[in-house]
């Protein structure tokens, strides 16, 4: 295991818009820092220490605290006789309404299920009949086949969590616990150098730290902390984003957030994490109901209560209008208790902590932020457009998702471009070997947003504005959303920044650095971000339903916005030309490596 050096990081630079941080009081060296714990940076951790790097994983609370295991339904691959990975490739482009990159998706589906075999090798261990031993597989929303591997009727992402850690420390990797990330370290040449960090707590690294690598790997999940309710853990607040955005790194698709259909519902004033209930319960045959019991989703899909998520949320959210109702209900009463029992432990110990029982009553569910199908541009082999920095997991934006995640493609995306950004880094330094911005069309204004610059960077927002920006983002740019909505956010979260400019300009004064300040900031800027590319979007597609646009667009919007941030804080926001993203401009490797 490494060794910190007792000396502050040097020979390399942070970008002028970083986080206002003590300098590193200490430093480490890797060959590879990965920046999170879920199973895409565990993967990437695993294949890269296999083939003989020095790895460092730095993850914000502990080594299995991260998003993959909050995972219940299961990871989607085509395991199931008569099942294929063009199947499986029709429904991922069916639910991205339009805007997946096809390349992509080919990539996920033809090396996923070897993908998951080479997870099952690792100790991870899937439901599976008692007989044949086969392992079984049920439907979730979008998908025409039976092809969600699960473990432990609902914990499948605890139990794929178990397995990676155990194999992570088995292999000795060096790891940072309890640490957040704050900005990427970049050497004279522009190219990623290392990250800066601060350990929460005591021990041998307290405090701002440095850990120097040639190759970064960001894997720091969702940023569903932005909205008052979500699936997503406290951790989850656009870390990832956020650093690489102040990096120089483009962005993209952050308009496009999965609000799941079924969250359980904890009354109008709950907020933070709520519990999650799977879609593989209605995978199962459980029955979407308003409180008359009538079943809403008939008529409305030809997979009714498995259609895709986005059609299921707004279905959701018409229905709660049209009767003034602050949820809907999902009822699998006829499961009956042994059912629910061995097939979904998880969410009936879930339900029954607040009070209801599934076996006995129907579900009140209600949508909730979830999961971001945007993120850090990559490419196939998950570069970014900063040399050395890398991205996988929720943080990226592969062009996998598009403008709505399928079911159960997030464990094995993850899964996927981990596998592959370990064969990248493995394979030997190559000159400009990450994705170069590719030039786009002037923004149709100048920025989107104001810059928050003064002397020594842009100020830190106070902890408290946490939860004003996630009342911002629920209220303006929630499930539900217009061009006067999305343009009071905007303005509100401008606001929140000029405050804060105002009075570093006046006083000299900022928030104090800490987790919570550095949290928030990056929760503005992430939310700043999502906010400009919903209103650049006019349309209605995917997860990002715009009330003033009801309809898709194609001639105008079948295309993807590229956002940057510039020096100044503002935001540069601008559109592809077609549903591709922009080509690496650095020479690509055979066959899949450059996309179209």
């Amino acid at each position: 295991m490494s060794r910190p050096t007792g000396r502050p990081a040097t020979g390399a630079t942070t970008p002028a818009t970083a986080l206002r941080a003590p300098a590193p009081g200490w430093a480490t060296e890797a060959d590879v820092v990965v920046v999170g714990s879920g199973v895409a940076g565990l993967t990437v951790a695993l294949r890269c220490a296999a083939a003989g790097a020095k790895v460092t994983v730095v993850t914000k609370a502990r080594l299995d605290d991260g998003s993959t295991r909050w995972a219940q339904g299961g990871i989607a691959a085509a395991l199931g006789e008569g099942d294929t990975p063009g199947q499986h490739l029709d429904d991922t482009l069916v639910a991205g309404a339009g805007l997946c990159d096809e390349r992509a998706v080919r990539t996920l589906v033809t090396e996923g299920p070897g993908a998951v075999r080479r997870l099952i090798a690792t100790g991870a261990r899937f439901d599976a009949d008692e007989d044949t031993g086969e392992i079984l597989l049920t439907r979730e929303g979008g998908h025409h086949r039976s092809r969600i591997a699960h473990a432990g009727g609902d914990a499948t992402g605890a139990e794929i969590s178990r397995a990676l850690v155990t194999a992570v420390r088995a292999a000795g990797i060096d790891t940072v616990e309890n640490a957040l990330v704050l900005d990427l370290l970049k050497d004279g040449s522009g190219r990623a150098a290392g990250v800066t960090l601060h350990v929460m707590g005591e021990g041998r690294r307290d405090g701002v730290g440095a850990v120097r690598a040639d190759a970064v790997v960001l894997a720091t999940g969702g940023m569903g902390q932005i909205f008052s309710a979500t699936t997503n853990p406290a951790v989850s607040t656009g870390d990832g984003v956020a650093l690489a955005l102040r990096a120089g790194a483009e962005v993209s698709d952050l308009e496009f957030v999965q609000f799941h259909p079924t969250v359980l519902w904890l009354g109008p004033e709950a907020q933070g994490q709520q519990p999650l209930v799977s879609e593989a319960v209605r995978g199962e045959g459980a029955h979407l109901v308003d409180a008359d019991g009538v079943r809403f989703m008939r008529g409305r899909h030809e997979l009714a209560e498995l259609a895709p998520r986005d059609i299921v949320a707004k279905a959701i959210m018409q229905r709660m209008r049209e009767r003034g109702a602050e949820h809907m209900y999902l009822d699998a009463r006829h499961f009956g208790a042994p059912m629910w029992e061995r097939r979904f432990p998880t969410i009936l110990a879930a339900c029954r902590a607040h009070g209801i029982d599934p076996v006995t009553e129907p579900i009140p569910v209600a949508p909730a932020a979830h999961y971001a199908s945007g993120g850090v541009r990559t490419d196939l082999r998950g570069r970014t457009t900063v040399p050395g920095l890398y991205a996988c997991g929720e943080v990226a934006c592969t062009g996998v998702h598009g403008a709505n995640r399928l079911a159960s493609n997030s464990l094995l995306e993850g899964l996927v471009f981990a596998e592959r950004i370990a064969e990248d880094i493995t394979a030997g330094p190559r000159p400009g070997g990450a994705a170069s911005p590719a030039p786009g069309p002037a923004p149709a204004r100048p920025a989107a947003g104001r810059p928050g610059a003064g002397p020594g960077g842009p100020p830190l927002l106070a902890s408290e504005a946490r939860y004003q920006i996630q009342h911002i983002m629920t209220h303006g740019a929630g499930v539900l959303r217009s061009a006067e909505s999305l343009a009071r956010a905007a303005d509100r979260l401008d606001q929140v920044q000029d405050e804060a400019v105002a009075e570093l300009r006046r006083d000299g004064k900022t928030a104090e650095p800490g987790v919570g300040t550095w949290e928030a900031t990056n929760l503005h800027l992430v939310a700043r971000v999502l906010v400009a590319a919903a209103l650049r979007r006019e349309e209605t597609r995917g997860c990002h339903w715009r009330e003033d646009r009801p309809e898709r667009d194609d001639a105008a919007w079948r295309r993807h916005l590229l956002v940057t941030l510039r020096p100044d804080g503002a935001l540069d926001v601008r559109s592809t030309d077609s549903e591709a993203f922009p080509p690496p401009t650095t020479t690509p490797r055979p066959e899949t490596e450059s996309r179209p």
